[in-house]
């Protein structure tokens, strides 16, 4: 009886599911556009339709605020969001993939861009670039010693394949085909600017295909021969990053006839790195660009409209002939709307520039109320522990390898050995990525950076029979774009002193996760380079706000276990951005660890970036 019973409630349970499901369904129907591509023009409905797209990584944006963003957008005029979906986001290791916690929901986030009325530009890669780390590609496949990516290497396509199959049953009801807000699905990203396999592409269109993904597709690239040439697909739209000029478009138009052209990334920002001033590209030029592709009646992407915080370890790096050069931990990109979410100057003048300039009459929209912000007065810091008294187990190699190598994926790893023959000298890293403090019997002889261009340090003479070396490194950002895509962390091959290969090595894992930062007990004893700093502030109410670092060094901050990203004192960036979402009222947590820093200083919260 009771199995009967319980049979009898299941079923009911599941006819009401059932009912709710086609109630949905027949909304979705009721609500459904058609989405094609003409031979110039993209065909909403059957119509022209001019996209004026803005560009947002849910990602680098707390969950709690995604709305919030997109109203920012359409309160601007866009009628479209657009967003990159990291790989390495969702498929942290192997084959174990999220798609539902916290800001990794894209469904969710999806659902948001549906319900304010927006359509959506989906982005999935499985390469984006974005400043983000590695491009979006997950690092364990760096464990493959010589794996070649964005190819038809089939241990990469494996992994492709299974991530175009998880990522197809997310995306699907969203799709504009089934009542959803996503008009159109990029193939891959600026492959014209990084390779030649057509075929490539084709497979990856057909990955995408063989899962029922039936909206239109588009390439993205720069507006030259070589790069249209390599990087367009036959029978999919032309995004060109820029598309500025006539000529940008008659040039697309010649390489790949009878499909849409638009500018599908148009730059009213840009990107920064560490060590340098901040980006502030010219408005004037962005206005008059603008201007004429909106005029002309093409589509257009503003990248980034909102680039919010490369949060964690997500920041990437570039190496465009100056070396290696990572991405800041903000992602602010001079946006018209700021990491914290308010509208600059070229937002409004963007807002007006639309409204002007738009082909299609559309409604407008007010602007949302503003999220609000507040300082937080001195923060008082202590020593709490240092690295040193923390470390794992040791893993025992013959010679230095990679973080991927012993699946580690972020953070910092302490390698050390005994000197044996060569005991002083000139000591080569080969090669570091990407800084490093070295010890030499516990004691700091300097710093290697590969930003300089740095990988030997002078080593000098130990009274120790047989000196004790240790090399501490920090991988910061993957290179995210071009040549040098394939950028392990750690010390990559090998570390030699005057010639002679130091063997017999002992590393020490230390990827840092907020599991790590929540289990570190008090302990004050050998606190040289390398130390946590621990303090406490009381909030009666919370708003955002930014952490000043400025009294440290390099380091990471954790508030309340979320990791706020890196700071380094070289700049420009000096605060790092903690949303209101991260704070508490009552009793707050704040954790820094510095490599360089050996006193504590305080700290302080801050209403903007600096």
């Amino acid at each position: 009886m009771k199995k009967i019973f319980g049979l009898f409630i299941s079923t009911a349970i599941l006819m009401v599911l059932l009912s709710e499901m086609a109630t949905a369904q027949q909304k979705n129907t009721t609500s459904a556009h058609t989405f094609e591509l003409g031979s110039k023009d993209f065909l909403l409905d059957g119509s022209p339709f001019q996209i004026i797209s803005g560009e947002m990584h849910y990602s680098r944006i707390p969950k709690e605020y995604w709305r919030h963003r997109v109203q920012m957008a359409k309160a601007m005029g866009c009628n479209t969001i657009a967003t990159y979906v990291f790989w390495n986001f969702h498929e942290t290791s192997e084959g174990v993939f999220d798609f539902t916690t916290y800001n990794k929901n894209l469904g969710d986030f999806l659902k948001i861009v549906q319900e304010e009325g927006m359509f959506c530009l989906f982005r999935p890669g499985p390469y984006s670039c974005g400043e983000w780390d590695l491009g979006g590609i997950p690092p364990y496949l760096l464990g493959i010693p010589d794996i070649k990516f964005r190819c038809t290497d089939t241990r990469y396509l494996s992994a492709v394949k299974r991530y175009v199959d998880t990522i197809s049953h997310i995306v699907k009801p969203y799709l504009v085909t089934n009542g959803g807000p996503v008009l159109m699905l990029q193939v891959e990203n600026e492959y014209g600017s990084y390779g030649n396999d057509r075929e490539y592409l084709k497979i990856l269109e057909s990955y995408w295909r063989n899962n029922g993904i039936d909206v239109p597709f588009y390439t993205s690239d720069g507006p030259t021969t070589f790069m249209l040439e390599a990087g367009t697909l036959p029978g999919a739209a032309v995004g060109l990053d820029s598309g500025s000029s006539p000529a940008d478009f008659d040039l697309a138009e010649k390489m790949n006839p009878g499909v849409p052209v638009f500018s599908s990334e148009t730059y009213p920002g840009w990107l920064t790195h560490w060590g340098t001033d901040w980006a502030r590209p010219n408005t004037e030029h962005l206005l008059k660009e603008v201007k004429y592709v909106l005029e002309s009646n093409h589509s257009l992407n503003f990248y980034m409209l909102h680039g919010g915080t490369n949060f964690a370890w997500s920041a990437g790096a570039n190496s465009g002939g100056k070396g290696y050069e990572p991405d800041i931990t903000s992602y602010d990109y001079d946006a018209p709307i700021t990491e914290q979410g308010r509208g600059r100057e070229k937002y409004y003048a963007l807002k007006k520039l639309i409204k002007e300039s738009r082909t299609q009459a559309v409604e407008d929209f007010p602007e949302p109320a503003a999220i609000p912000t507040m300082d937080i007065p001195e923060i008082k810091m202590e020593p709490y522990t240092s690295v040193w008294n923390n470390l794992p187990e040791a893993l025992k190699m013959a010679q230095p390898k990679p973080f991927e190598a012993f699946e580690q994926y972020e953070g910092f790893a302490l390698y050390r050995t005994t000197l044996i023959g060569r005991k002083e000298g000139k000591l080569q890293i080969t090669d570091l990525h990407d800084f490093a403090t070295v010890f030499l019997d516990g004691e700091l002889i300097g710093t290697v950076d590969r930003t300089k261009g740095e990988n030997t340090i002078a080593v000098p003479k130990s009274k120790n029979a047989f000196p004790v070396l240790e090399i501490f490194v920090e991988g910061m950002g993957r290179i995210n774009f071009a040549q040098e895509l394939i950028d392990r962390k750690g010390i990559t091959e090998r570390v030699s002193l005057n010639g002679m290969t130091l063997m017999n090595w002992e590393v020490y894992s230390l990827p840092m996760h907020s599991e790590y930062i929540k289990k570190l007990s008090a302990n004050k004893a050998n606190l040289k380079s390398g130390i946590f700093f621990k303090g406490e502030f009381v909030l009666s109410s919370v708003a955002d706000t930014y952490i000043d670092m400025s009294n440290y060094k390099k380091g990471v901050v954790w508030v309340n276990g979320h990791n706020l990203g890196r700071y380094w004192e070289v700049g420009p960036q000096h605060a790092l951005y903690c949303p209101a979402p991260f704070l508490k009222k009552g009793k707050n947590e704040i954790v820094v660890f510095d490599l360089l820093q050996e006193e504590a200083q305080s700290l302080k919260g801050v209403k903007e970036l600096f």
